[in-house]
């Protein structure tokens, strides 16, 4: 008996290592790379106890980036392993009302584990577009934004009805999910939850005027009776917590994305965590967001999963400056940390964010990496860690980061791009960074405006105060040829060469006469 055994428990362990693991990815929305203590231990002070825990479980990575200085498209760009500026969204956000930005036929980590037997959920923030079964000649009713202390109309709830009892198509579960539980963009209608693609409710009145505005929500828009801002994020935590012990019982594995709706605005900040910073009331949401990430990960270890599941975590964009950065800054906290700039930037500010990565067993607690690594990698990681490569039309920006998560300490890529909300990418080339035009491309002020492009290195600039372009003029041209080459092979990696879906903006951007002259002499 004793021999038969020492001859099972070997095949027993190969067994359960080659399980496919869980997956889970948690998304902040607005956290800055300075909001969390691991990342800004003397200049940042908000607690963070949980995502520090969580850090010192795993890896830390302190060169990850978004795609974007932005939301939507730093979303589109982790779920499908592409850069978003081969879409439409050359600037900007999805728009209230937007179609789908994800086509119906693209890869997402939804669809990849999908084709590997996982169970998929998304809960949360979707932001990238639904097909609403808007009526085209009440259109301009159904959209209406009033202002102030506006009643409904009863042609208004009318089409509300008509519109929002009916299936709402492109959304997560057209793209890679089974289920979805979420308020799509918490600051805008329809201010309820939409379950799948179904409304959780019919809205029937206006949002009230008071949660509109000072960081609450942006625009008033349909909302079901009675709607406050406050009960969002824990339900997605109640649903998040549910999604993971009910999985956990079952036989096949799942992955759960979880983009938080905090702590972006609405700063809907519960009555426990209030003043809880001792600084602002977006601190304090951190805060609340940091202990709702505790209690998802207290969920999956108490489901008894923890052990076999990759959990990644990270951040849209960076921190919003009207939060109050200014004043955060003043009481000693920096939410970019070292880095110049903020949300919408395409300085480091806009885009270097929290990338935490732990996998028990096979990631080194407690390690950090210093290589570029991008969100978008995220789909290429998995496509490795289940044993598969994905097409060419798939992930044509995604780099798998499995060398670094074993212990390699050499790039996995070589270059990567992130843009700022105006469009403008900043363009990294190991430590080297381009930016072609002056100024920040978003919200962020300063900047040389008589130099059209930016130029730094990074391993000794990291504030990125030294334009070197002047001086270097040889390694701008090689950046410039280096993203126009990115830009034309529709792929950033090794592959059959893509096609962009629109033709891709080119910066710097000609001065505005110097076009209308090109156009008028190509008649």
């Amino acid at each position: 008996m004793r021999l038969l055994l020492s001859l099972l428990l070997p095949l027993a362990l190969c067994a359960a290592d080659a399980r496919k693991p869980n997956i889970l990815v948690i998304l902040a929305d607005d956290l800055g790379y300075g909001d969390v203590r691991a990342y800004n231990p003397t200049r940042g002070k908000i607690p963070t106890p949980h995502l520090d825990k969580l850090a010192s479980q795993g890896m830390r990575f302190t060169d990850g980036h978004s795609s974007s200085g932005v939301c939507s498209p730093s979303r589109y760009a982790l779920l499908t392993g592409r850069y978003h500026w081969r879409t439409r969204l050359q600037t900007g956000i999805v728009p209230l009302w937007g179609a789908p930005l994800i086509a119906p036929d693209r890869m997402t980590i939804g669809t990849l584990a999908k084709q590997h037997g996982y169970r998929t959920a998304a809960i949360g923030k979707w932001h990238l577009g639904w097909d609403w079964p808007i009526p085209a000649n009440r259109d301009a009713l159904f959209k209406e934004k009033p202002k102030g202390a506006t009643l409904a109309t009863e042609a208004q709830r009318a089409v509300w009805r008509e519109v929002f009892a009916q299936p709402i198509g492109g959304g997560p579960t057209t793209r890679g999910f089974d289920s979805y539980f979420g308020t799509d963009v918490p600051n805008h209608p329809p201010f309820c939850f939409i379950e799948n693609d179904r409304t959780v409710g019919i809205p029937t009145e206006f949002l009230t005027a008071s949660l509109v505005g000072n960081n609450q929500a942006s625009i008033q828009g349909p909302a079901l009776a009675g709607w406050t801002l406050e009960p969002i994020l824990p339900a997605l935590g109640d649903r998040a917590a549910g999604f993971i012990t009910e999985s956990a019982k079952k036989p096949e594995p799942f992955l759960l994305y979880l983009p938080l709706t905090s702590p972006h605005t609405p700063l809907s900040v519960n009555e426990a965590w209030k003043g809880k910073s001792g600084l602002n009331l977006y601190a304090d949401f951190v805060m609340e967001t940091d202990a709702l990430i505790g209690r998802v990960l207290e969920a999956l270890e108490k489901s008894g999963a923890s052990d076999h599941t990759l959990v990644l975590f990270t951040a849209d964009n960076g921190c919003a400056p009207y939060i109050g950065i200014s004043d955060l800054e003043k009481m000693g906290h920096y939410p970019s940390g070292p880095l110049r700039g903020a949300k919408a930037d395409a300085w480091e500010g806009g885009h270097r964010v929290p990338f935490i990565v732990r996998w028990p067993g096979k990631v080194k607690a407690g390690s950090i990496c210093s290589q570029i690594v991008q969100q978008s990698d995220f789909i290429a990681t998995f496509a490795e860690v289940l044993g598969t490569r994905l097409p060419d039309n798939a992930g044509e920006d995604s780099v798998s980061l499995m060398p670094l998560l074993k212990g390699g300490d050499l790039p996995v890529r070589g270059n990567a791009v992130s843009a700022s909300i105006g469009g403008v990418p900043a363009l990294r080339s190991g430590s080297w960074k381009y930016i072609p035009a002056p100024g920040s491309g978003g919200w962020g002020k300063g900047g040389d405006q008589s130099q059209a492009v930016q130029l730094y290195n990074l391993a000794d600039d990291l504030g990125e105060t030294k334009n070197l372009a002047a001086t270097m003029p040889e390694k701008v041209a090689e950046m410039k040829t280096l993203l126009e080459k990115l830009i034309t092979d529709g792929r950033s990696t090794p592959g059959e060469p893509q096609k962009n879906d629109v033709e891709v903006k080119r910066f710097p951007a000609k001065p505005a006469a110097a076009s209308k002259q090109k156009a008028k002499g190509s008649k």
